[in-house]
């Protein structure tokens, strides 16, 4: 099978060279060439253009900033007219819902087909094929992109396009406002005077244990914001969630209130850290260093 990555970023560049090492002809594209470069030793071919990437393709994958990205990418920079009939087109990004749901009837109006399916898990899933894929679009075509999708981790249908990026969204949610649950929680023990790794190891395996709290509270416990998820990123994600929330006429307060923290880390320059990073931004808030 022929796989095209478009997007060569902190997700694209393991998810395309797991395709490699799986034994996949991949072709990759991304806007600065020079970090598709990276997968040459892998095997990959490097494309110039959108439309000679994704040529040859069977399937292509798009892991994009956002959904103007994607359709840029796509429908005005050559991607689209330079396929084949029935290249199926599987969306990795995190884009709103309505955004996967035009772009797979103005695709499938074109004679080709569509999946959004965006994944969490992180960089450190892409890199040990455990991603959780939410897949949204018909399930003839989840069954297509199977033995790639495979590779990466465990696909899961929900519903038809554009429902990944709901549950992607769902995901997002409960990252972002645990993150700050997590942080808040920490903050005010250290302040209080308890040893916040110790609190961490003492209610490690109760009803409050959860990822978040091992991975995300160790970053914080350790001080160590260095990107892998930036906190500029769970912003938008927040705000995507806020945006799909209004057109369905849903009130999210609790998302409501973590945009705002979000947006005012990223005011304060902490954009760039890791969204463990919150923690910094509450830490200011209480006057903690």
């Amino acid at each position: 099978m022929h796989v095209t990555v478009l997007g060569i970023g902190m997700m694209g560049l393991p998810i395309a060279r797991r395709l490699c090492e799986a034994g996949l002809t991949v072709t990759a594209w991304n806007r600065s060439r020079t970090k598709a470069e990276q997968l040459e030793p892998f095997g990959a071919t490097i494309a110039n253009t959108p439309g000679d990437a994704v040529a040859q393709a069977d399937v292509v994958i798009c892991l994009l900033q956002d959904g103007q990205v994607v359709e840029d990418v796509l429908f005005h920079q050559g991607a689209v007219p330079a396929m084949r009939p029935d290249t199926l087109v599987v969306d990795m990004s995190s884009i709103l819902p309505r955004q996967a749901r035009e772009h797979a009837a103005r695709l499938q109006a074109m004679g080709l087909r569509h999946l959004d399916a965006p994944v969490s898990g992180g960089t450190v899933g892409a890199e040990q094929g455990t991603l959780a894929i939410m897949v949204g679009g018909k399930p003839a075509d989840l069954a297509h992109a199977q033995p790639v999708l495979d590779i990466l981790g465990r696909a899961t249908h929900v519903g038809p396009h554009g429902a990944g990026q709901l549950a992607k969204l769902a995901n997002q949610m409960i990252v972002g406002i645990t993150i700050g649950a997590v942080a808040e929680a920490l903050l005010l023990c250290e302040k209080g005077g308890a040893d916040m790794a110790r609190v961490r190891q003492a209610i490690t395996g109760g009803f409050a244990d959860s990822r978040i709290l091992q991975v995300h509270g160790q970053r914080m416990i350790e001080r160590d914001f260095n990107k892998r998820a930036a906190i500029n990123v769970q912003l938008k994600d927040m705000r995507n969630a806020l945006a799909t929330a209004d057109e369905l006429g849903f009130e999210a307060p609790i998302a409501t209130l973590f945009e705002s923290l979000y947006a005012q880390a990223t005011e304060h320059g902490l954009g760039e850290l890791d969204h463990a990073g919150l923690f910094v931004e509450l830490a200011r808030r209480n006057g903690m260093t």
